[in-house]
């Protein structure tokens, strides 16, 4: 496997260099003299070879005080008469690397580290001292540093972390660590780790060595190191102990003496598992069955409602964060249906709570068994002791209470013709303390602002003090007040429901206003309209109405009234023509009965219209008197009417206003500018030849202009 390795790292290092020759062989080149092999045809100069070298070694870290001897450059153009000159160039020459000239002996001028770079490639020629010509071509040859150990082992990090989950089995994983050694791992030992851990016994150990995949760009292999547990699951208890520090060492030269040495930190946790479980703590225990039970007692009075806290019990469990939440149940006692318990979030303490009603006198204490347990087991722990059981004692403190009614509500009904001051039911409520306080009786009045009803204080009997009518209001709620004589303010409340009991009081009626008419053209037995009823009254088994002509229309009737069986009934005709000349609207009386007892009726009156009609029996044409005589007033009249008061206000604005000009605008301003007569005469005009109707002694008049208007003679001045 090793010399696979090898293999493969020496082929990556290859590609990157031009054709190296390996140990013992000569490169071959081109003669100077002969320029380039050229091919003639198909045959094929043969090239003499011209260099004598091998590519270099060279140790790294040299400490010696002169130049390091690599080696020596030898061509075959050197006959050793003086003539040839050896010229160096490439990485490092001149600087680095020097050439003898003369002999081609090749020096280093300096301490090199392989590990800053591993090989050079240089090029070295030979040229006529005299003329400075070339001999030969350039050739390129290396010079490889050979590795010593002179570097110590790296982690990839000073510190690491990791985590196991306590009561492991051993050789469980916990964390892998990796050093590196930037030696050549390719040469010798230098860079072969192995691993050991030097602080953490004996909890941990460490995998010596484990051989990763090799890195072909650096040529280095990668040895990790896995840390595990080495003790078994009762020995890595995380409540005993959470915290480790690890110190792991990698050392060079595959462990052997004179390696170099790194050193790294691991910190492990100990990760919790539910392997506790919880437990009760209380001072006060009892022991059963040689088992240890934790006592608690909490005291709650019998008032206390539903869910009310009666207190709190605590477990603890060593385990933490989801491994110790957990949640309690009450499993047996004589208060297993009284109270109930639940888990605080927050604190994880079962608090218990009332569930029902509580009462001193029935039974002063309870006694319940509660168990806890966790909310998340592991089956690995599981075991007969993962629950634990304590004793709750709840002793219930007496309490004056008010009085307790028999009935969380009452029923009662009554009919509704009933008289003042008949019953309609009763209200019982007692006290429930010891002492048996006397109870009164009084009615909420803001139940009752009407006053229907009172109660009698001593017994609680309810009676009406008004008439009630179910028409009105079929329902009425009051409530009901009992009170301790001892203790007026230990007082309760009860509702009272009380439902009217319907009595047949209401006499049906038509169901509504209906407008009908006849064409004056028909046929006898038409019918002209179908009528319905309603009662206000509800009778039991529905309602039933009777339809009939009442008897006083009966005589010489033009119309006649048909009962449908169905709570409805038809109006026909009894002619086949009407004149609405002789006679416009007709008045037929209906008589409509119900079927209750008892039996109520009334009459009601259905207008008739007679009306001109199409061939269709459509209405064309009503009498003004069938129009007016129909209930309400149509659009027009309204119209009339609105116009009537529009132009009566019109005039009343106007002769107010009318009056104020003659006020403000006398007639007379002076004496003397009284010059006008006015004559007034009621004979039509006759022209010229009538004389009568002006004569009058112009000698008194005062002159001016006279002016004919409508029979009235003015004159103006």
């Amino acid at each position: 496997m090793r010399t696979i390795l090898l293999v493969v790292v020496w082929l990556c290092l290859g590609l990157s260099l031009d054709a190296l020759s390996l140990n013992g062989r000569r490169i071959e080149t081109v003669d100077a003299e002969g320029a380039e092999a050229a091919v003639v045809g198909e045959r094929l100069k043969r090239v003499r070879r011209g260099w004598m070298w091998n590519q270099f070694f060279l140790q790294e870290e040299y400490t010696g005080s002169e130049y390091q001897y690599i080696g020596k450059l030898q061509s075959d153009q050197d006959h050793g008469n003086g003539l040839v000159k050896y010229v160096l160039s490439g990485e490092g020459a001149g600087t680095i690397f020097v050439i003898d000239e003369n002999n081609g002996d090749l020096h280093a001028t300096r301490r090199l580290d392989r590990e800053e770079k591993a090989f050079y490639i240089l090029r070295a020629t030979v040229v006529n001292k005299r003329t400075g010509q070339k001999l030969e071509p350039e050739t390129e040859f290396t010079v490889k540093l050979h590795d010593i150990n002179d570097n110590e082992p790296q982690f990839s990090k000073e510190v690491y972390t990791g985590s196991v989950p306590e009561s492991s089995d051993i050789g469980t994983s916990v964390i892998q660590v990796t050093a590196t050694d930037a030696d050549d791992s390719m040469y010798g030992n230098s860079a072969k780790l192995v691993y050991s851990i030097s602080q953490g016994h004996p909890y941990f150990s460490v995998d010596p060595n484990t051989e990763s995949n090799d890195m072909c760009d650096t040529g280095k292999f990668v040895r990790s190191g896995v840390i595990r547990t080495a003790l078994g699951p009762g020995d890595m208890d995380r409540e005993q102990r959470e915290h480790y520090q690890v110190v792991i060492e990698a050392k060079d030269m595959a462990g052997q003496r004179g390696g170099l040495t790194g050193t790294t930190v691991v910190n492990i946790t100990l990760t919790d598992v539910n392997d506790n479980p919880p437990r009760f703590i209380q001072n006060i225990t009892k022991v059963v069955e040689l088992r240890l039970y934790s006592i608690y007692q909490f005291r709650v009075p019998e008032s206390a409602k539903s869910g009310t806290p009666v207190g709190r019990i605590k477990a603890t469990d060593r385990d933490i964060g989801k491994n110790a939440e957990m949640y309690f149940t009450i499993v047996s006692g004589d208060g297993i249906d009284m109270f109930d318990i639940s888990t605080d979030k927050d604190t994880q303490e079962g608090v218990i709570t009332v569930s029902k009603p509580l009462d001193f006198e029935k039974k002063p204490s309870y006694t319940v068994e509660i168990q806890v347990q966790n909310t998340q087991v592991d089956p690995r722990f599981m075991s007969a002791g993962s629950k634990d059981l304590a004793t709750v004692r709840i002793g219930v403190d007496d309490v004056d209470e008010p009085p307790l009614f028999d009935k969380a509500s009452y029923l009662m009904e009554v009919k509704e013709d009933a008289a003042v001051g008949v019953g309609v039911g009763s209200v019982s409520a007692m006290d429930p303390d010891g002492a048996r306080s006397m109870v009164k009786y009084s009615i909420d009045r803001r139940t009752d602002m009407d006053r229907l009803f009172n109660v009698h204080p001593g017994n609680g009997s309810v009676f009406l003090l008004k008439s009630l009518d179910r028409e009105e209001t079929a329902w009425h709620n009051i409530s009901i007040i009992a009170t301790e004589f001892n203790n007026p303010r230990q007082s309760s409340h009860v509702p009272v429901y009380i439902r009217l009991l319907d009595i047949n009081d209401n006499a049906p009626t038509f169901a509504t206003v209906y407008e009908t008419f006849v064409c004056e053209r028909t046929t006898a037995g038409q019918r002209i309209q179908t009528v319905s009823a309603v009662d206000a009254d509800e009778p039991s088994a529905g309602h039933k109405f009777f339809f009939s002509l009442a008897p006083e229309g009966a005589h010489r009737s033009n119309f006649t009234v048909r009962d449908n069986g169905d709570n409805t009934a038809g109006i026909l005709t009894r002619r086949a023509s009407y004149s609405r000349l002789h006679q416009s609207v007709y008045v037929v009386p209906v008589v409509i009965t119900d079927g209750d007892y008892p039996m109520q009726s009334s009459t009601g009156t259905l207008t008739v219209r007679v009306c001109t009609c199409d061939r269709e029996g459509n209405m064309e044409l009503c009498n003004a008197e069938a129009l007016s005589s129909s209930p309400g007033l149509s659009t027009g009249a309204l119209i009339a009417i609105l116009l009537c008061a529009i132009i009566l206000l019109m005039i009343v604005v106007l002769f107010t206003a009318l009056k104020r000009q003659r006020k403000q605008e006398p007639l007379i301003i002076s004496k003397e500018d009284v010059r006008d007569n006015v004559v007034s005469y009621n004979d039509e005009g006759g022209g010229e030849e009538d004389t009568q109707a002006f004569d009058f002694d112009w000698s008194t008049a005062t002159p001016g202009r006279c002016r004919r208007l409508g029979g009235v003679g003015q004159t103006e001045a």
